[in-house]
């Protein structure tokens, strides 16, 4: 049982046999004996800040409260504000747990050790292991570092990296991260990142230092009680020595007991406590679905997003080109896909390994002569004593080869056989599903406009913001134009909106770290975009930055409920305390009852089920 809970209960039993004795004696000591179990940490917190200079916190309006409630014979009131204010503080460990639960997850994917081939087998730390080693990772195990496999198949858990639960096959060549587990069989894999370097030591930074970065709710709530606590002090100070002077049969204790109760009830605990908590809330909700944002300032932020910038490839598209459509001329179009796949056999270009791909089955390279790649244009093969071109239009006009133009979007392969024209196989990047989900959430989320900007060609990225229903479309640009085109965009936003930009490419980098809020998409990406980054997306899915504003949006009116509700309620009985309509009871109860509703309400944005 926690160690506050036992504290809390014994106190309370002790106050309960204390209001059942008759004695005083005996009944002041219970409550003296009570007071110190459930508030010694309390004063004792209090006299070291005040050692340290801060002397004005709510340690310190507690103590000085209790103390003199004790001074002028109130101990049950004395018991009750500490037993109480320590009710508060355990609601609040437990919300704080309950938020960090949601981020949890995370930090489970720290590899204790690593199994490293050296002499012999060797079980060291992580970041004990160099670059070029060789590691052994057995079924059940976490991956410990970046690397390639060398050696084994399996299937890997990537659900704490990505939030994906369905397994990922990996086989020998194929790139591993820090963090997966593994599920099947032993993998041997090469270490290609030291420890401090790799994907699970960044993610866990990033948890880490995401407190660290305050929003402006924040350091507001910081400032107002750095000078309001020292405001209510000297007020309850004045109310406790000017009235009794000037007011006549005013009695000195009745007054002194007001500026307690009055000391009590301006602890500023609801706003200290749930604003951050509030916003703890929201980054636990985000990481829930993958998305770590690094710091309480960028979820705020993004209740405000106006603009979104997008790019293409990778973000809105797979960023992998398949073979889409076959239109065979003379031929079946498993035929000509064949044909075109043995002339590709021994190209390394991304087109012929698409094509390849396509075919799906295993190609004997013996069968093809006299290969030929033309500069620019294709290649010229021999398969079983036919003669293959395969390649763009220049090809086909350079060979006199009598053709039907393509105008479908996309790369276009032109195939002939034997001197004549055999068909088009089109090739091209694939919309992701996630994208169509992502622009209509943002549309519902007050988005006001939805930018595309890329390098692709214009035919294929007109095609896919046409699809997409985008706003605008930028193309055929180099990473300084996109860094111009948001500058010019930045200009055109609201004096508090937001400007998004989206990206997962290397060259993204300068304009993430330009935006208003940057977001890379994947940390399976680029280092310098996750690095360049405010917010990053474990998955590729666009729909996820969405979802992240509308918990933004949530969080934000949970905070200001907060704030309106805190402030109001304190004034309200400040003023009841001072004119003497309000107990210490009372006090108390608008202390801490103020706070736990203002820790629950913060903690329903973990509760929300986002799009």
């Amino acid at each position: 049982m926690n160690r506050k809970l036992i504290r809390i209960i014994v106190s309370f039993v002790l106050m309960v046999i204390a209001f059942l004795l008759s004695f005083d004696l005996y009944r002041n000591i219970l409550f003296v004996i009570s007071y110190v179990i459930i508030g010694y940490d309390i004063v004792l917190k209090a006299i070291r800040n005040i050692f340290k200079g801060k002397v004005f916190d709510e340690n310190f309006l507690m103590t000085i409260a209790t103390i003199g409630a004790f001074f002028i014979g109130e101990f049950p009131e004395a018991c009750a504000v500490m037993l109480f204010y320590q009710v508060g503080e355990l609601f609040q460990s437990y919300a704080v747990d309950k938020s960090r639960k949601s981020i949890a997850s995370l930090m489970d994917i720290r590899p204790d050790y690593a199994n490293v081939y050296r002499e012999e087998i060797e079980k060291v730390s992580p970041d004990e292991v160099n670059v070029g080693e060789i590691i052994l990772v057995k079924p059940g195990e976490k991956i410990p570092l970046d690397g390639v496999i060398t050696s084994g198949n399996s299937t890997l858990n990537t659900k704490a990296l990505t939030g994906e639960v369905i397994p990922k096959k990996v086989g020998v060549n194929d790139e591993v991260l820090s963090g997966c587990i593994n599920n099947d069989s032993v993998l041997k894999i090469k270490v290609t990142k030291e420890f401090g370097e790799s994907t699970v030591s960044k993610i866990l930074d990033l948890v880490e230092n995401a407190s660290s970065r305050k929003s402006k709710s924040e350091n507001f709530i910081s400032k107002f009680a750095k000078y309001y606590t020292p405001v209510v002090v000297l007020i309850a100070l004045l109310l406790a020595i000017v009235p009794p002077f000037i007011i006549e049969g005013s009695s000195f204790n009745d007054w002194l007991y007001r500026a307690f109760s009055f000391l009590v009830v301006s602890c500023p605990c609801a706003l200290v406590i749930s604003i951050p908590l509030s916003f703890f809330g929201g980054i636990g909700a985000a990481s829930k679905i993958g998305v770590l944002i690094k710091g309480s300032n960028y979820l705020e932020a993004l209740a405000n997003t106006e603009i979104v910038l997008c790019d293409k490839t990778g973000t809105l598209t797979e960023g992998v080109f398949k073979v889409q459509e076959i239109d065979a001329v003379g031929y079946s179009d498993e035929d000509l896909l064949k044909y075109a796949s043995y002339a590709e056999c021994f190209s390394n270009h991304p087109i012929a390994f698409s094509i390849k791909e396509a075919y799906g089955k295993e190609i004997n390279n013996e069968f093809v002569t006299k290969t030929e790649e033309i500069s620019g244009k294709g290649i010229k093969a021999k398969f079983f004593g036919k003669t293959i071109l395969i390649g763009n239009e220049k090809l086909m006009h350079e060979y006199n080869i009598s053709f039907k133009r393509s105008e479908k979007v996309g790369t276009i392969i032109y195939v002939a056989i034997d001197g004549k024209f055999a068909g088009t196989i089109l090739i091209a990047d694939k919309i992701k599903s996630d994208a169509y989900k992502a622009i209509e959430l943002f549309r519902k989320n007050n988005v006001k406009k939805i930018v595309m900007l890329t390098g692709d060609q214009r035919n294929i990225s007109e095609e896919v913001a046409k699809e997409l229903k985008l706003d605008e479309c930028h193309f055929e640009l180099l990473p300084a134009d996109k860094v111009s085109l948001a500058e010019e965009l930045m200009s055109q936003k609201s004096v508090n909106g937001k400007l998004v930009f989206i990206g997962d490419g290397i060259n993204d980098a300068p304009v993430l770290a330009l935006s208003d809020i940057g977001v890379a998409m994947g940390a399976l990406g680029s280092d310098a975009a996750v690095e360049a980054a405010d917010l990053v997306i474990m998955t590729d899915e666009p729909s996820k930055i969405a979802t992240s504003i509308q918990i933004s949006k949530k969080t934000m009116r949970i905070v200001k409920q907060n704030i309106l509700f805190a402030i109001a309620v304190k004034i309200i009985v400040l003023v009841l305390s001072a004119f003497g309509m309000a107990s210490m009871w009372a006090a108390v109860f608008a202390d801490v009852g103020v706070s736990i509703l203002a820790i629950l309400n913060a903690l329903r944005i973990l509760r929300v089920k986002f799009r």
